[in-house]
């Protein structure tokens, strides 16, 4: 029996869409507002402006301003409106604009989102989403190029994740809109404007998740968040050497899905962790402090840690030097290699 003919406008709807991950989220705010009149987006400049990266883009005048709200520029205000109305129902999704700037809210997160479902013993509960573009490579000034991830992962009661390219950025802001627990949700800013497919009909990998990117059984690369692409570009040009590293993105920070890196350790016995914030009691830190604890016997060199260094994020002349790149993980991994 022949095939149907497709209509070329089901064709068209049906194909994977390639897009930016600035509009993936986008699209990915679009569809939860659309689900669930509960959504509310708010933050500075997110309704006429579609905020200062444009991932509202479109959104105050689709929903209007009842669900798209600019807010006056305090961020404490804004997380604690949101949790207000996240007990009252609501799912409110705030915007950050930058990573630097969320620490004026920080006290509300600590109290308040992080306890509140605890200290009333689950009678409340606060569905509220903080997105935050962060860390560097963008050429910005102090303050917006920051990487505080490892501050709010060590905040019981919080969840924290990052996506790292389109796909995931489309599924885990409606994954993390629907959770009953609150989220941080980091963006990776300079990759917004990178592209790849989107099937908006795929079933989504699940939100609180490791994933394994590329297999290998010479090492393991674990990043998260804008240094995955790097890992991934470092483990092609590993091959060339004969060298085959395995990738692998956490994507949630908290809780910590450590059981696909303690699988691909036990097999390759190298393990490189990087990250763009500081090293010290850090995400790679406890990493590299529970691989130790789990996979003691297997490792046939220390956890080696690619990270930003121990200072404030410096100006933007000089960030390249701050921030890991291609050689400082292939050096990384030739060390572990050699040990």
């Amino acid at each position: 029996m022949a095939a149907p003919v497709m209509d070329p406008k089901t064709r068209a709807a049906a194909a994977p869409t390639k897009l930016t991950m600035g509009k993936a989220i986008n699209m990915g705010l679009r569809a939860a507002m659309e689900r669930d009149p509960k959504v509310i987006v708010m933050g500075e400049d997110v309704g006429k402006m579609g905020g200062v990266y444009r991932i509202t883009d479109g959104l105050q005048k689709d929903f209007g301003e009842q669900r798209v709200l600019d807010t006056p520029l305090s961020e404490s205000g804004i997380i604690g409106t949101a949790v207000g109305l996240a007990v009252r129902g609501f799912r409110p999704v705030c915007e950050i604009q930058f990573d630097g700037f969320v620490f004026p809210g920080f006290d509300q997160i600590n109290s308040q989102v992080a306890k509140l479902h605890y200290r009333t013993q689950g009678r409340l509960k606060v569905p509220l989403v903080i997105r935050i573009p962060f860390g560097g490579g963008v050429g910005a000034v102090e303050h917006h190029s920051e990487s505080p991830e490892s501050l709010f992962a060590h905040l019981p009661g919080i969840r924290v994740v990052t996506c790292s390219n389109p796909v995931d950025a489309y599924w885990m802001i409606q994954q993390s809109i629907d959770s009953d627990d609150p989220v941080l949700f980091f963006e990776p800013k300079r990759r917004y404007h990178e592209k790849d497919e989107i099937d908006t009909e795929a079933t989504p990998y699940p939100l609180f998740a490791s994933r394994v990117l590329r297999t290998g059984s010479t090492a393991t690369l674990v990043s998260y968040g804008p240094l995955v692409k790097t890992c991934l570009d470092a483990a092609t040009a590993a091959a060339e050497d004969g060298n085959e590293l395995e990738v692998i993105d956490l994507r949630t920070l908290s809780p910590l899905d450590l059981d696909p890196v303690f699988e691909s350790v036990r097999r390759t016995g190298h393990l490189v962790v990087a990250s763009e914030a500081p090293g010290e009691v850090s995400i790679a830190s406890e990493i590299a402090s529970r691989v130790q604890q789990e996979c003691f016997y297997s490792l046939e060199a220390p956890v080696l840690k690619v990270t930003g260094f121990d200072t404030p994020y410096p100006p933007a002349k000089v960030e390249e030097e701050y921030l890991p790149d291609l050689d400082r993980v292939l050096d990384a991994v030739d060390r572990s290699l050699a040990w």
